[in-house]
Protein backbone atom coordinates (compact mmCIF):
# COMPACT_ATOMS: atom_id res chain seq x y z
CA UNK A 1 0.00 0.00 0.00
CA UNK A 2 1.16 3.25 -1.09
CA UNK A 3 1.32 5.54 1.81
CA UNK A 4 -1.86 8.16 0.59
CA UNK A 5 -1.48 11.61 0.27
CA UNK A 6 -4.83 14.44 1.17
CA UNK A 7 -6.03 17.66 -1.02
CA UNK A 8 -8.72 19.54 0.43
CA UNK A 9 -11.86 20.91 -2.00
CA UNK A 10 -13.48 23.69 -0.87
CA UNK A 11 -16.83 23.54 -2.20
CA UNK A 12 -19.11 26.66 -0.67
CA UNK A 13 -18.62 29.92 0.33
CA UNK A 14 -21.86 30.57 2.15
CA UNK A 15 -19.70 31.81 5.42
CA UNK A 16 -22.25 33.59 6.88
CA UNK A 17 -19.86 36.84 6.35
CA UNK A 18 -20.50 39.78 4.11
CA UNK A 19 -19.09 39.12 0.09
CA UNK A 20 -16.46 41.73 1.05
CA UNK A 21 -15.20 38.83 3.25
CA UNK A 22 -15.57 35.67 1.41
CA UNK A 23 -12.41 35.57 -0.66
CA UNK A 24 -10.65 36.37 3.04
CA UNK A 25 -12.60 33.22 4.61
CA UNK A 26 -11.25 31.21 1.72
CA UNK A 27 -8.16 32.20 2.27
CA UNK A 28 -8.19 31.09 5.40
CA UNK A 29 -9.28 27.44 4.56
CA UNK A 30 -6.48 27.74 1.85
CA UNK A 31 -3.67 28.24 4.44
CA UNK A 32 -5.42 25.87 7.14
CA UNK A 33 -4.77 23.22 4.55
CA UNK A 34 -1.89 23.83 3.33
CA UNK A 35 0.08 24.09 6.89
CA UNK A 36 -1.72 21.25 8.73
CA UNK A 37 -0.45 18.92 5.92
CA UNK A 38 -3.10 18.80 2.70
CA UNK A 39 -0.51 18.52 -0.40
CA UNK A 40 -3.41 19.32 -3.29
CA UNK A 41 -6.30 22.05 -3.20
CA UNK A 42 -9.31 21.82 -5.18
CA UNK A 43 -12.28 24.09 -6.09
CA UNK A 44 -15.51 23.12 -8.32
CA UNK A 45 -16.05 24.00 -11.70
CA UNK A 46 -19.59 25.20 -11.24
CA UNK A 47 -21.18 28.63 -11.75
CA UNK A 48 -24.38 27.46 -9.82
CA UNK A 49 -23.58 26.60 -6.51
CA UNK A 50 -24.99 22.22 -6.26
CA UNK A 51 -28.33 21.29 -5.73
CA UNK A 52 -27.01 19.57 -2.18
CA UNK A 53 -25.10 22.82 -0.74
CA UNK A 54 -28.07 25.78 -1.05
CA UNK A 55 -28.78 25.53 -5.13
CA UNK A 56 -28.23 28.43 -7.11
CA UNK A 57 -29.17 31.15 -5.21
CA UNK A 58 -25.81 30.70 -2.85
CA UNK A 59 -22.50 32.16 -3.81
CA UNK A 60 -20.02 30.48 -5.60
CA UNK A 61 -16.80 31.96 -6.84
CA UNK A 62 -15.61 31.18 -10.51
CA UNK A 63 -12.97 28.78 -10.56
CA UNK A 64 -9.79 29.68 -12.32
CA UNK A 65 -10.33 33.86 -11.17
CA UNK A 66 -10.17 31.85 -7.39
CA UNK A 67 -7.32 29.53 -7.99
CA UNK A 68 -4.89 31.90 -9.42
CA UNK A 69 -5.57 34.28 -6.73
CA UNK A 70 -5.04 31.05 -4.11
CA UNK A 71 -2.08 30.58 -6.32
CA UNK A 72 -0.43 34.06 -4.50
CA UNK A 73 -1.78 33.16 -1.06
CA UNK A 74 -0.20 29.79 -0.93
CA UNK A 75 3.23 28.09 -1.67
CA UNK A 76 3.23 24.40 -1.46
CA UNK A 77 -0.06 23.36 -2.51
CA UNK A 78 -1.20 22.06 -5.76
CA UNK A 79 -4.09 23.53 -7.45
CA UNK A 80 -6.56 22.53 -9.37
CA UNK A 81 -10.28 22.52 -10.33
CA UNK A 82 -12.44 19.53 -9.67
CA UNK A 83 -12.80 18.84 -12.23
CA UNK A 84 -12.93 21.83 -15.04
CA UNK A 85 -16.64 21.23 -17.24
CA UNK A 86 -16.01 20.42 -20.82
CA UNK A 87 -18.59 22.15 -22.13
CA UNK A 88 -17.84 25.33 -20.89
CA UNK A 89 -14.41 26.91 -22.81
CA UNK A 90 -13.17 26.10 -25.49
CA UNK A 91 -10.37 23.98 -24.67
CA UNK A 92 -7.39 25.52 -26.36
CA UNK A 93 -8.53 28.19 -23.78
CA UNK A 94 -8.31 25.77 -21.22
CA UNK A 95 -4.61 24.55 -21.72
CA UNK A 96 -3.83 28.40 -21.71
CA UNK A 97 -5.83 29.07 -18.34
CA UNK A 98 -3.87 26.00 -16.73
CA UNK A 99 -0.32 27.21 -18.23
CA UNK A 100 -1.22 30.64 -16.74
CA UNK A 101 -2.04 29.09 -12.83
CA UNK A 102 1.18 26.85 -13.37
CA UNK A 103 3.15 30.03 -13.97
CA UNK A 104 1.52 32.39 -11.30
CA UNK A 105 1.72 29.41 -8.51
CA UNK A 106 5.41 28.43 -9.89
CA UNK A 107 4.45 25.15 -11.20
CA UNK A 108 1.78 23.56 -9.10
CA UNK A 109 -1.37 23.38 -11.36
CA UNK A 110 -2.96 20.41 -12.60
CA UNK A 111 -5.41 20.20 -15.14
CA UNK A 112 -8.96 18.77 -13.96
CA UNK A 113 -11.79 18.16 -16.54
CA UNK A 114 -14.72 16.19 -17.04
CA UNK A 115 -17.54 15.84 -19.43
CA UNK A 116 -19.99 18.42 -17.28
CA UNK A 117 -23.49 17.11 -16.09
CA UNK A 118 -24.61 19.94 -14.10
CA UNK A 119 -27.70 20.95 -16.94
CA UNK A 120 -29.70 23.73 -15.05
CA UNK A 121 -26.63 26.12 -15.49
CA UNK A 122 -25.75 25.35 -18.66
CA UNK A 123 -29.73 26.14 -19.57
CA UNK A 124 -29.95 29.43 -17.71
CA UNK A 125 -26.70 30.68 -18.51
CA UNK A 126 -26.59 29.88 -22.54
CA UNK A 127 -24.49 27.18 -22.44
CA UNK A 128 -24.85 24.33 -24.61
CA UNK A 129 -25.28 20.80 -23.21
CA UNK A 130 -25.51 18.54 -26.22
CA UNK A 131 -25.88 14.15 -25.06
CA UNK A 132 -23.63 12.50 -22.87
CA UNK A 133 -22.04 11.36 -26.40
CA UNK A 134 -21.04 14.36 -27.63
CA UNK A 135 -19.92 15.63 -24.39
CA UNK A 136 -17.47 12.34 -24.12
CA UNK A 137 -16.51 12.82 -28.03
CA UNK A 138 -16.05 16.59 -27.09
CA UNK A 139 -13.87 15.61 -23.94
CA UNK A 140 -11.26 13.43 -26.03
CA UNK A 141 -10.78 16.07 -28.04
CA UNK A 142 -10.16 18.35 -25.59
CA UNK A 143 -7.75 16.55 -23.68
CA UNK A 144 -6.04 15.70 -26.91
CA UNK A 145 -5.42 19.79 -26.84
CA UNK A 146 -4.60 19.96 -24.03
CA UNK A 147 -2.00 17.72 -23.58
CA UNK A 148 -0.29 18.72 -27.15
CA UNK A 149 -0.51 22.52 -25.84
CA UNK A 150 1.42 21.68 -22.71
CA UNK A 151 4.02 19.58 -24.70
CA UNK A 152 4.33 20.90 -27.97
CA UNK A 153 5.73 24.01 -29.52
CA UNK A 154 2.50 25.04 -32.15
CA UNK A 155 0.48 22.10 -32.53
CA UNK A 156 -2.60 21.83 -35.30
CA UNK A 157 -5.39 19.37 -34.42
CA UNK A 158 -8.47 19.28 -36.41
CA UNK A 159 -11.63 17.60 -34.35
CA UNK A 160 -15.54 17.09 -35.23
CA UNK A 161 -15.90 19.95 -32.52
CA UNK A 162 -12.24 21.90 -31.59
CA UNK A 163 -9.78 22.47 -33.94
CA UNK A 164 -6.26 24.54 -33.42
CA UNK A 165 -3.72 25.95 -36.03
CA UNK A 166 -0.23 25.88 -35.19
CA UNK A 167 -1.53 27.19 -31.28
CA UNK A 168 1.02 29.36 -29.61
CA UNK A 169 1.56 28.42 -25.71
CA UNK A 170 3.72 31.21 -24.24
CA UNK A 171 5.17 31.24 -21.81
CA UNK A 172 5.54 27.69 -21.48
CA UNK A 173 4.31 25.49 -18.43
CA UNK A 174 6.86 24.98 -15.49
CA UNK A 175 6.39 21.55 -15.01
CA UNK A 176 7.74 19.27 -17.33
CA UNK A 177 5.56 17.54 -19.63
CA UNK A 178 3.08 20.28 -18.52
CA UNK A 179 0.67 20.15 -15.94
CA UNK A 180 -0.99 16.72 -14.85
CA UNK A 181 -4.04 15.69 -16.37
CA UNK A 182 -6.48 14.45 -14.31
CA UNK A 183 -10.09 13.09 -15.85
CA UNK A 184 -12.72 12.92 -13.15
CA UNK A 185 -15.47 10.29 -13.50
CA UNK A 186 -15.86 6.52 -12.95
CA UNK A 187 -17.79 5.56 -15.87
CA UNK A 188 -16.55 2.13 -17.45
CA UNK A 189 -16.95 2.16 -21.12
CA UNK A 190 -15.70 5.80 -22.19
CA UNK A 191 -14.63 7.82 -19.02
CA UNK A 192 -12.12 4.79 -17.53
CA UNK A 193 -10.94 4.46 -21.07
CA UNK A 194 -10.25 8.14 -21.42
CA UNK A 195 -8.40 7.98 -18.48
CA UNK A 196 -6.02 4.85 -19.79
CA UNK A 197 -5.63 6.66 -22.72
CA UNK A 198 -4.41 10.51 -21.85
CA UNK A 199 -4.80 10.97 -18.07
CA UNK A 200 -2.19 10.97 -15.85
CA UNK A 201 -4.53 10.84 -13.16
CA UNK A 202 -8.15 10.01 -12.06
CA UNK A 203 -10.90 10.84 -9.84
CA UNK A 204 -13.50 8.39 -9.08
CA UNK A 205 -15.87 8.19 -5.83
CA UNK A 206 -17.27 5.35 -4.23
CA UNK A 207 -16.18 2.62 -1.34
CA UNK A 208 -13.53 0.39 -0.90
CA UNK A 209 -15.98 -2.40 -2.62
CA UNK A 210 -16.66 0.11 -5.83
CA UNK A 211 -13.10 1.73 -5.88
CA UNK A 212 -11.47 -2.25 -6.23
CA UNK A 213 -13.98 -2.54 -8.97
CA UNK A 214 -13.28 0.59 -10.50
CA UNK A 215 -9.81 -0.17 -10.88
CA UNK A 216 -9.94 -3.33 -12.53
CA UNK A 217 -11.97 -1.75 -15.37
CA UNK A 218 -9.26 0.95 -15.90
CA UNK A 219 -6.78 -1.88 -15.71
CA UNK A 220 -8.07 -3.92 -18.42
CA UNK A 221 -8.45 -0.69 -20.43
CA UNK A 222 -4.71 -0.24 -19.76
CA UNK A 223 -4.01 -3.27 -21.08
CA UNK A 224 -5.77 -2.93 -24.35
CA UNK A 225 -3.94 0.33 -24.89
CA UNK A 226 -0.71 -0.45 -24.04
CA UNK A 227 -0.39 1.63 -20.75
CA UNK A 228 1.37 1.37 -17.41
CA UNK A 229 -1.69 1.48 -14.80
CA UNK A 230 0.95 2.25 -12.12
CA UNK A 231 1.66 5.36 -14.03
CA UNK A 232 -1.91 6.84 -13.27
CA UNK A 233 -2.51 8.65 -9.76
CA UNK A 234 -6.06 7.24 -8.28
CA UNK A 235 -7.57 9.96 -6.50
CA UNK A 236 -10.93 10.14 -4.45
CA UNK A 237 -13.69 12.53 -3.87
CA UNK A 238 -15.56 12.02 -0.58
CA UNK A 239 -17.18 14.81 1.88
CA UNK A 240 -15.11 13.93 5.36
CA UNK A 241 -17.53 14.67 8.26
CA UNK A 242 -14.79 14.21 11.77
CA UNK A 243 -16.90 14.23 14.81
CA UNK A 244 -16.60 13.50 18.49
CA UNK A 245 -19.07 11.38 19.49
CA UNK A 246 -20.67 7.57 18.55
CA UNK A 247 -23.95 9.46 19.06
CA UNK A 248 -22.92 12.41 16.87
CA UNK A 249 -21.84 10.39 14.12
CA UNK A 250 -24.97 8.41 14.45
CA UNK A 251 -26.61 11.74 13.85
CA UNK A 252 -24.33 13.00 10.82
CA UNK A 253 -24.94 9.75 8.96
CA UNK A 254 -28.99 9.91 9.01
CA UNK A 255 -28.78 13.34 8.26
CA UNK A 256 -26.86 12.13 5.22
CA UNK A 257 -28.85 9.41 4.10
CA UNK A 258 -32.26 11.30 4.53
CA UNK A 259 -30.64 14.27 2.29
CA UNK A 260 -28.44 12.08 -0.27
CA UNK A 261 -30.11 8.08 0.05
CA UNK A 262 -28.77 5.34 1.44
CA UNK A 263 -25.80 4.40 -1.47
CA UNK A 264 -24.57 7.72 -2.02
CA UNK A 265 -24.15 8.30 2.05
CA UNK A 266 -21.89 5.05 2.19
CA UNK A 267 -19.11 6.78 -0.09
CA UNK A 268 -19.13 9.71 2.40
CA UNK A 269 -16.38 9.39 5.27
CA UNK A 270 -17.94 10.08 9.13
CA UNK A 271 -17.02 9.22 12.23
CA UNK A 272 -14.83 9.62 15.24
CA UNK A 273 -10.76 10.22 14.43
CA UNK A 274 -10.05 6.47 14.80
CA UNK A 275 -13.22 5.67 12.31
CA UNK A 276 -11.88 7.65 9.83
CA UNK A 277 -8.28 6.53 10.09
CA UNK A 278 -9.59 3.03 9.67
CA UNK A 279 -11.72 4.14 6.57
CA UNK A 280 -8.84 5.80 5.34
CA UNK A 281 -6.66 2.31 5.87
CA UNK A 282 -9.11 0.31 4.00
CA UNK A 283 -9.18 2.63 1.12
CA UNK A 284 -5.53 2.86 0.94
CA UNK A 285 -5.79 -0.83 0.17
CA UNK A 286 -8.25 -0.78 -2.16
CA UNK A 287 -5.66 1.59 -4.33
CA UNK A 288 -6.46 5.15 -3.32
CA UNK A 289 -3.15 7.17 -3.31
CA UNK A 290 -4.70 10.51 -2.88
CA UNK A 291 -8.22 11.13 -0.69
CA UNK A 292 -9.25 14.60 -1.37
CA UNK A 293 -11.92 15.51 0.92
CA UNK A 294 -14.49 18.34 1.44
CA UNK A 295 -15.67 19.33 4.72
CA UNK A 296 -18.95 21.56 3.59
CA UNK A 297 -19.43 22.56 7.50
CA UNK A 298 -15.78 22.92 8.65
CA UNK A 299 -14.10 26.33 9.70
CA UNK A 300 -10.53 26.55 9.99
CA UNK A 301 -9.84 24.88 13.11
CA UNK A 302 -12.11 21.91 11.39
CA UNK A 303 -9.81 21.49 8.40
CA UNK A 304 -6.86 21.77 10.68
CA UNK A 305 -7.51 19.28 12.93
CA UNK A 306 -8.23 16.77 9.96
CA UNK A 307 -5.31 17.65 8.49
CA UNK A 308 -2.86 16.70 11.21
CA UNK A 309 -5.07 13.62 12.17
CA UNK A 310 -4.62 12.42 8.37
CA UNK A 311 -0.91 13.34 8.02
CA UNK A 312 -0.24 12.21 11.44
CA UNK A 313 -1.50 8.69 11.12
CA UNK A 314 -0.15 8.50 7.22
CA UNK A 315 3.13 10.29 7.46
CA UNK A 316 4.79 10.40 4.52
CA UNK A 317 7.99 9.11 4.25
Amino acid sequence: MVTPRFGLQIPNFTYGLPDSEMFGRVVELARSGEESGFTSLWVMDHFYQLPALGGADQPILEAYTLLGALATQTSRVRLGALVTGVTYRNPALVAKQVTTLDVISGGRAILGIGAAWHDLEHEELGYAFPPVKERMDRLEEALQICRAMFTEPAPSFAGRYYRIAGARNVPRPLQAGGPPIMVGGGGERRTLRLVAQYADMCNINGDANIIRHKLEVLRSHCREVGRDPAAITVTRLASLFLTGSADETAQVRSFLIQMAGEEAAAAFNVGQEEEIVAQVTELAAAGVEEFIFNMPLADPDGVRRAGKLLTSAFPSS
